[in-house]
């Protein structure tokens, strides 16, 4: 008898999980925190001159002058420039593919069917029918995606693209590992967490209402990118909701799967590979 309640208890410490390591690694895109002070210490910008590895200056500085120079130090250190592509690419890997085993691991323990999670024989679900709507709604949700930013743009609101910058390799052998390797691995993750586990198990095996589920994982899936600021958020958040939408209708892993990773790979590829700005509306 599959373990229902146990697996929905599992998906929730997960999505918690997940959003905590989101939230740690917000600071790696955070430039604001660069010109933010703390706890008196002055921003950044007021200490732009001041040296970081002269091994004489500590003779000569006060307490308060010393902190304030290893505050402004750390800042520096943590600036995005300071992260490598490959290494930000390997976490994002490892990361995904972990939460992804043990998300496949408690499905095989609880004896979850596949179908709970948008898995099975009809056309709709696996069949080219779920390809070509996942096509489309890729194609759609990332138009729509575009849209909203312009929007945004215009209105002089900040989106910030920041990690999309990260992500970008600078080498073709790059660009195959993360449209054949690392974006695959996300679409598929993302999907079967966010989706799949959290609105598939929930309505399969405890009767849940599917349209509620849907909105508690949508925002669960806007605060998980609060790297790419309020607006890309709500633009997020709305895009998960459509993706959520998405998996209601047809009840396909695959199609959802297929329109989250086109939405990344045109995103990636336009404006990153061939360097394509954004239509300003």
């Amino acid at each position: 008898m599959p373990g229902w309640a146990a697996f929905v208890g599992l998906t929730g410490l997960l999505l918690t999980a997940l959003l905590a390591l989101a939230r740690l690694s917000q600071g790696l895109t955070d430039e604001s925190g660069l010109s933010a002070t703390a706890e008196g210490v002055p921003s950044l910008e007021e200490h732009a001159d001041a040296p970081t590895a002269d091994p004489v200056i500590p003779r000569f500085e006060t307490p308060e002058s010393a902190r304030r120079r290893r505050w402004v130090e750390s800042r520096r250190s943590n600036r995005p420039e300071s992260i490598s592509t490959g290494a930000l690419l390997a976490n994002v890997a490892l990361t995904q593919g972990l939460f992804g085993a043990l998300l496949l691991a408690a499905a095989f323990y609880y004896r979850i069917p596949a179908s709970a999670f948008g898995v099975s024989a009809a056309p709709l679900s696996t069949g080219w029918p779920a390809l070509a709507v996942g096509v489309a709604a890729g194609v759609g949700f990332w138009l729509g995606n575009e849209a909203a930013a312009s929007l945004a743009a215009g209105f002089d609101m900040a989106f910030d693209e920041s990690v999309r910058g990260l992500l970008a390799p600078d080498s073709a052998g790059g660009w195959v590992v993360l449209l054949g390797v690392i974006l695959p691995v996300i679409a598929v993750v993302e999907e079967l967490l966010f989706r799949a586990a959290a609105i598939g198990v929930p309505v399969a095996g405890l009767g849940a209402p599917a349209w509620a589920m849907a909105l508690v994982s949508s925002v669960a899936f806007a605060l998980g990118h609060g790297a790419q600021g309020r607006v890309g958020i709500l633009v997020t958040g709305a895009l998960g909701l459509g993706l959520a939408g998405l998996f209601v209708v047809t009840d396909s892993l695959l199609a959802v799967v297929v329109a989250h990773y086109l939405i990344n790979a045109l995103e990636l590829g336009v404006h990153e590979g061939l360097g394509v700005e954004r239509l300003s509306l």
